[in-house]
């Protein structure tokens, strides 16, 4: 696909072959849309991960296998997530990137789903993916000099790393870093040092991840978690925990968005994203223990859903706010595409701002908690739509650990 241009914007989309590890059998298919700046200077990129399932096309194998036939390029599963998390506008203002990652886990299935809660391989599809992007940009062909020359478009490696649903907690492994993701991989039987390779005939590779020059690899400056839904299944090494634990020790923005209405993520996600009760472990607790020093900050936004965070509506994201679980009153909670939508697309816009031209946040952890953005986000009703729930009962609508850090 040619890129196409949109005002100042470009959007690609590009198809990889992964190996999580060079000595691992075994390949995973990699979809990439990206939004660049059209001068090729993003001065950053936001990494998202998307939450619901959507390999639901039952006849994707004999289409794809049609496709190859007659050289097409077929999408995975023919969708695109950017289009139900299009947040391109929060980041024009400072000259970022947006990329979304999608990935087949398990392609000669009947089913091709693409995306299973508390699997870290997903995080490491998106830390491959941003990475990917900083050292050859929107193209497949990274073995061509002069094709990478061109398809460049980041002036630096800093990440800012988001996800909605499962794909937040998938955000919560990638946010943690290559170390991390090396040493957590190493520990719980998922070894991460991959390599990528052109899905064309000849057989094109890079060398492994932990060959790249440090300026190459994704350089985490902060997390985004909307909604995010874990399931941890031990036997598998599926959950996010070890990779929770870890970023409670990185001094950096860790946002998480929950909703008053959102079933998925607080009833059905093991552990839960938040709880009221300080008794019940949950996401929020393991990334903000209470003798840490974790930045992790939470609100929770009144008749929030599990899906009004999308830009546009989605059958599959709509079935985890249908559960009776008793959170809200039926149909009480935001749509796709509504005031939820255009306060999350905000609250990116004011996330990324906290950022000076270089580097990562400029601040201890009280300048966080004092910063613009946490000042506009610590409010009754920060954009004066959508209303956040407070805590405590209090006049705070933001929660986190070690309040007297900053007495």
């Amino acid at each position: 696909m040619n890129p196409i241009r949109i005002d100042n914007y470009c959007f690609d989309r590009i198809h990889l072959w992964v190996r999580y590890d060079k000595d691992r059998i075994g390949f995973t298919e990699l979809a990439l849309e990206v939004f660049y700046p059209a001068d090729r200077k993003a001065n950053g990129l936001l990494m998202f991960n998307h939450g619901f399932l959507i390999g639901d096309d039952l006849l994707y194998l004999p289409k794809k296998l049609l496709c190859t036939f007659f050289n097409n390029d077929c999408p995975l599963f023919q969708k695109n997530p950017s289009e139900y998390y299009n947040y391109t506008s929060a980041i024009v203002e400072r000259n970022w990137a947006f990329a979304c990652v999608t990935a087949c886990h398990k392609e000669n299935e009947v089913m091709p789903w693409t995306d299973f809660g508390g699997n870290p391989r997903v995080g490491q599809e998106a830390y491959t993916a941003a990475s990917y992007l900083i050292r050859y940009g929107a193209t497949n062909m990274f073995h061509n000099e002069s094709a990478v020359d061109k398809a460049r478009f980041m002036v630096n490696n800093r990440v800012v790393f988001a996800g909605h649903s499962v794909g937040g907690a998938h955000a919560q492994a990638a946010a943690t870093g290559f170390v991390n993701l090396q040493a957590i991989g190493e520990a719980t039987g998922v070894r991460y040092n991959p390599v990528v390779y052109d899905r064309e005939i000849l057989p094109y590779h890079t060398e492994p991840l932990a060959s790249w020059p440090e300026e190459y690899l994704a350089d985490l400056v902060g997390l985004v978690q909307l909604s995010p839904v874990d399931m941890t299944q031990k036997a598998l090494n599926f959950g996010m925990a070890p990779y929770r634990n870890a970023l409670s020790t990185i001094p950096m923005p860790i946002l998480m968005i929950i909703g008053q209405c959102d079933c998925a993520a607080r009833k059905d996600s093991t552990p839960p994203a938040w709880s009221p009760d300080d008794q019940v472990e949950t996401q929020f607790t393991e990334e903000a223990p209470s003798d840490g020093d974790s930045w992790a900050v939470v609100a929770n936004v009144e008749r929030g859903s599990h899906c009004g965070y999308l830009t546009r509506k989605n059958l599959l994201c709509t079935q985890a706010d249908n559960a009776s679980c008793g959170l809200c009153d039926a149909d009480k909670g935001y749509k796709a595409d509504g005031d939820e939508t255009r306060f999350t697309v905000e609250l990116f816009r004011r996330f990324l701002a906290l950022f000076p031209d270089e580097g990562g946040f400029d601040g201890d952890f009280c300048q966080w908690i004092e910063s613009p953005f946490m000042t506009w986000l610590n409010n009754a009703s920060p954009d004066g739509s959508v209303s956040l729930v407070p805590f405590g009962g209090g006049d705070d609508y933001i929660d986190y650990t070690g309040k007297d850090r900053c007495a």
